[in-house]
């Protein structure tokens, strides 16, 4: 148990300030509250950390993989190659077009899909790869991008994970054909909810403001058959100040990492590949002995922790019983190594310098069990 004055350490604290509040309220007050000049200032303003790509607006990250996708064609006959080691949005996303995905393993270090197993999980029918930059770490795209153009395929960077994370120089979401933001409150920025997709194709930026808004740009003139995927402009108030502030809240998960690597001992830390600049939505340790006996005695020592994520994708019902129908299985080894080692540690910017010392010791009391 904590310490008699020690409060619990939160494994992520979404941050709602006044300036948050105060510009909720100013949009309310100005009775324009969809799709409005908020919105666009939002977009604008986020293009900036993408390289001055296009940005369209949604109502979440979910959404933003779905549009990409159907923006660029994708559907029913076409394959998707994407990593099981993800949230099931990711596939989903592939699903709900009438795609199929096809699995491919990561890459032990960085957690995120490995271009090798991606080159063998190609075939005739594969439409894209949609690559995850998780935790925040980039994935290898300076493997990814040489490959999808030797076999001409789409790229569509889930980077729900990862605002302002950067390889070689180059910001994620800047990469692929599209690239896809989550702005969920437990996000490294957040818009309560929302989503963005960004891309330096014009073209497929109309069609995604077109797809998002029921296929219109004036109103009742339906170009195509369109969605409600609109983002509030509460939402992009909101966002537009937490943007502001990214940075700053960046460089301090960057920090509290750095202190996590030095300390802690009794636990596999997380490496960062040569040229990556990671920006630690997750702080992700391996636990090579009994995770579940270190989870609960971190809990117990009132350290916040959690598993992203104890069931690979391929393994959920959902995908899991039709390729089992359809005799389909999949090798990825690294994959269910990492469903069972990773463990999630509190890296958010509220953390003091106190509470990243009783983190590193308590895993470090683990001993055995790490």
């Amino acid at each position: 148990m904590p310490g008699a004055n020690e409060e619990p350490i939160p494994a992520a604290r979404p941050i709602i300030g006044e300036a948050e509040i105060e510009a909720a309220v100013r949009v309310l007050r100005s009775g324009r509250v969809v799709q409005g000049p908020e919105v666009a200032a939002f977009e604008e303003e986020f293009s900036e950390l993408v390289g001055g790509r296009h940005c369209v607006a949604v109502n979440s990250g979910t959404s933003a993989l779905h549009l990409a996708l159907l923006a660029l064609g994708i559907g029913p006959g076409d394959e998707v190659v994407v990593p099981s080691f993800s949230f099931a949005a990711t596939a989903n996303a592939v699903r709900l077009v009438g795609a199929e995905p096809v699995f491919a393993d990561i890459e032990p270090d960085s957690f995120c899909v490995d271009p090798a197993a991606v080159e063998a999980a190609i075939t005739p029918r594969t439409a894209a790869i949609m690559p995850v930059h998780l935790y925040g770490h980039p994935a290898a795209m300076d493997r990814l991008v040489p490959l999808a153009e030797r076999h001409g395929l789409a790229i569509v960077e889930d980077a729900a994970q990862a605002h302002g994370a950067a390889l070689h120089g180059k910001q994620v979401g800047a990469f692929g054909a599209a690239g896809c933001f989550s702005f969920y409150p437990t996000k490294n920025m957040h818009a309560l909810e929302g989503g963005m997709v960004t891309t330096g194709d014009a073209e497929l930026a109309r069609t995604l403001r077109l797809l998002r808004n029921q296929g219109m740009e004036q109103r009742y003139a339906n170009e195509i058959v369109g969605a409600n995927m609109r983002l509030t402009d509460v939402a992009a108030a909101i966002g537009r100040v937490q943007l502001e502030q990214l940075p700053e809240w960046t460089e301090r998960r960057r920090a509290n990492a750095k202190f996590l690597d030095g300390r802690i001992t009794a636990a596999v830390t997380p490496p960062v590949a040569d040229g990556a600049r990671h920006v630690y939505h997750q702080y992700t340790v391996r636990i090579t002995g009994d995770r579940d006996a270190a989870q609960q005695a971190l809990t117990g020592r009132g350290i916040g922790n959690a598993v992203y994520y104890p069931t690979p994708i391929h393994r959920l019902r959902p995908y899991w019983e039709p390729d089992q129908a359809a005799g389909r299985t999949w090798d990825l080894p690294q994959t269910e190594k990492a469903a069972a080692e990773a463990l999630s540690l509190p890296v958010h910017p509220s953390l003091s310098e106190g509470d990243l010392e009783r983190i590193a010791a308590a895993v470090n009391e683990l001993g055995g069990q790490a």
